[in-house]
């Protein structure tokens, strides 16, 4: 939009007469066609300004940017597609695969010992609000953890990847009800895409259930996944409110250290629940019966701490390191990079309408990221 200042000059030409400056004239103006720009000129213009950006960044920044969206990109759809092989080769316990997505927290601990040491940042002071927002965020996160475990028991990985998808819908709900966040044309066509294509994997529930799994479990599933979905866009709203009212700023380290405490306590809560449903002993028994083995049993609940960890980890630093919009586009991209990895590797049924279901998740994440693109170009101009 043009400012005050920037419209003056149409409302005080000089040497014109008063009919050439009305309104109505202007307006007709306004509405006439402008060129179009070439194609190629487009393109030029696009790689002059990707270039500049490139410029105004050290090396080592695009370096890392790329290690983490390609962390991001591989480690997810691998984290998934060990949780569902787990179930697939003789696994039943969903607080074990629960228990695996936090086990690997030491692992995210570790990165923030250079930040202290190189950088020189210091641990952010820890007082009553913060610590109970940690464990209250912790232990939802186990519960998250834990509706998932379920959905990845009972449905395959591509049909669980897609109704995961789900989760911005929650996000942008949650958001715009606890952190004010804004909603937008694009969030509000987004929303409904999305949930459209929710509702057609639902419809073609018969497709893609397994043999041994009953037509309850499949539904209990589908559930967990959903339910599973609005939980980890609560928790994502709610780690936005921990900034804006607890900490009142977001560097790299900041979020490291929330991550951390988060899955801290994640992992206390889910390890009470390994313990009281005794499934630490269940471990050599299902080691024992597992398909390829004990070496394959626990090289899968290994592979599948670090694969989380190191995604949250690459998900920290694009958040960081460029915006929620290039964060967004990565994680749309890995809902068909998961689908179609399980479609490969755990020869998961793919029928036209999961097909359909794809294409249309994919849609509404593009109408997403180039919606709130686009406004966030408009806010800094």
């Amino acid at each position: 939009m043009k400012s005050k200042s920037q419209m003056q000059p149409l409302l005080q030409p000089e040497n014109t007469s008063m009919r050439n400056s009305s309104p109505e004239n202007l307006r007709m103006e306004e509405a006439l066609p402008r060129p179009s720009v070439p194609l190629w000129e487009r393109f030029s213009n696009f790689w002059t300004s990707a270039w500049e950006t490139y410029k105004r960044k050290p090396t080592s920044y695009w370096v890392l940017l790329i290690l983490s969206s390609g962390a991001m990109l591989v480690a997810f759809p691998a984290s998934s597609i060990l949780s569902r092989l787990y179930y697939d080769n003789g696994g039943k316990s969903k607080w074990i695969i629960s228990w695996v997505a936090v086990a690997g927290w030491p692992l995210t601990a570790l990165m923030l010992v250079p930040t202290y040491l190189y950088f020189k940042t210091s641990p952010t002071p820890l007082n009553l609000k913060l610590v109970m927002s940690y464990i209250v965020l912790g232990f939802l996160s186990a519960a998250d953890n834990l509706m998932y475990a379920y959905a990845y028991a009972y449905l395959p990985a591509s049909t669980a990847s897609l109704l995961a998808s789900s989760s911005l819908v929650f996000s942008a709900l949650f958001g715009y009800f606890l952190v004010n966040n804004k909603l937008n044309a694009a969030t509000i066509n987004a929303v409904v895409i999305i949930t459209a294509a929710v509702t057609i994997i639902a419809l073609d529930s018969d497709s893609d259930r397994y043999d041994n799994v009953s037509d309850s479990q499949y539904i209990m599933g589908f559930i967990w996944d959903i339910l599973g979905s609005a939980l980890h866009g609560l928790i994502f709203a709610l780690s936005e409110l921990v900034f804006v009212k607890l900490l009142g700023r977001i560097s790299f380290h900041v979020v490291l250290e929330q991550q951390v405490m988060v899955s801290l306590f994640a992992f206390i809560f889910t390890t009470v629940g390994v313990i009281v449903e005794k499934d630490f002993q269940g471990m050599a028994s299902e080691a024992r019966s597992f398909k390829g083995g004990k070496a394959s049993y626990y090289l899968v609940l290994i592979w599948g701490a670090i694969t989380f960890q190191l995604g949250v980890l690459g998900g920290t630093a694009v958040l960081y390191l460029s915006s929620t919009v290039l964060a967004g586009v990565l994680n749309a991209i890995r809902v068909p990079l998961t689908s179609i990895a399980a479609v490969i590797l755990l020869h998961d049924p793919m029928s036209s309408f999961k097909i359909l279901s794809l294409i249309i998740t994919f849609w509404g994440f593009g109408y997403y990221i180039y919606g709130n693109s686009a406004v966030s170009k408009d806010s800094l101009s």
